[in-house]
């Protein structure tokens, strides 16, 4: 089951039909963002497909047809973006929703053992590249009175033990995200953050299904903190919540009450975390794979 939006001021926001809107969609060429891209192309948006491999996005804009387009662009890459999304503009004359959808995750480790290479890496993609995709778009986007969505994650509000730079980047995406909302309102345009607990990608199965460690982390998550959703219902939040100009979407549901009281919970968690014999052998665990 779904809760029902507990932010007060989306139950009286206008609605936003995305029928012959034009929706660029980072890493669409799979998981989340191409099952987005379905859904928003079904109610009737031109949809661009962006992502790193330029054959799964031109694959995936096909396979959707209609004025679909396919873009192959790196996130982190700043030039790319904003070629890329000159290049939306100059080819549907507008631009109307954005969301900076393209994420991965870090490598196994410690802070103190960490590549500093793989912090950036992560870094560099989850958090510069939201910016990357965004900026560009932006002045596209109050012109439109439009909406921005930036994907987060309900990680930006739990303890980030062996995985920190996934934690500190979705953190600072939320930030981004809230700054957005407040500075685009005063134009008519929109923004809003979505937050995902564990979805069914093959980024979650190589991180917490293939590896041993991650198997270990899966299972200290109680119920419903380990309840998985599909990537199909993870974009169909999105998808609403682009339809309601939606400030923050939370799936699976059981997340809300850990979002709306993490100042309060996160002060007794990790206490109990940094106390815990079974996480004490989890970070040595990790930390001698170095």
């Amino acid at each position: 089951m779904r809760l029902p939006d507990l932010t007060p001021a989306s139950w009286f926001a206008p609605s936003y039909d995305v029928a012959g809107k034009v929706v660029l969609i980072t890493g669409a060429g799979q998981g989340i963002g191409r099952e987005l891209a379905a859904i928003l192309s079904h109610r009737g948006a031109q949809v661009v497909v962006i992502d790193v491999d330029a054959v799964a996005a031109r694959r995936a804009a096909d396979e959707l047809g209609g004025d679909a387009h396919g873009i192959g662009a790196d996130v982190a890459d700043r030039a790319q973006m904003s070629a890329a999304v000159d290049e939306v503009v100059q080819r549907f004359g507008t631009l109307d929703v954005v969301v900076a959808n393209a994420g991965v995750t870090p490598v196994p480790a410690t802070v103190r053992t960490m590549d500093p290479a793989d912090f950036d890496r992560v870094i560099g993609i989850n958090l510069t590249g939201v910016f990357n995709t965004v900026h560009p778009a932006l002045d596209h986007i109050v012109r439109a009175r439009g909406h921005v969505v930036v994907v987060s994650s309900c990680a930006a509000f739990a303890p980030g033990m062996g995985g920190s730079p996934y934690m500190v980047s979705k953190a600072a995406v939320e930030q981004l995200g809230r700054a957005l909302r407040v500075e685009l309102a005063a134009s008519g345009a929109s923004a809003g953050v979505a937050y995902f607990g564990i979805v069914d990608t093959a980024m979650t199965h190589d991180m917490l299904d293939v590896d041993d460690l991650g198997k270990e982390l899966d299972g200290m998550l109680p119920w419903p903190l380990n309840v998985r959703i599909t990537a199909e219902d993870a974009a169909r939040t999105i998808a609403d919540g682009i339809a309601r100009r939606a400030p923050r979407t939370i799936a699976p549901s059981g997340w809300e009450p850990y979002a709306l009281f993490r100042g309060a919970i996160n002060v007794v968690l990790d206490h109990r975390l940094a106390a815990d014999a079974t996480v004490h052998g989890l970070i040595r665990a990790i930390e001698q794979r170095r």
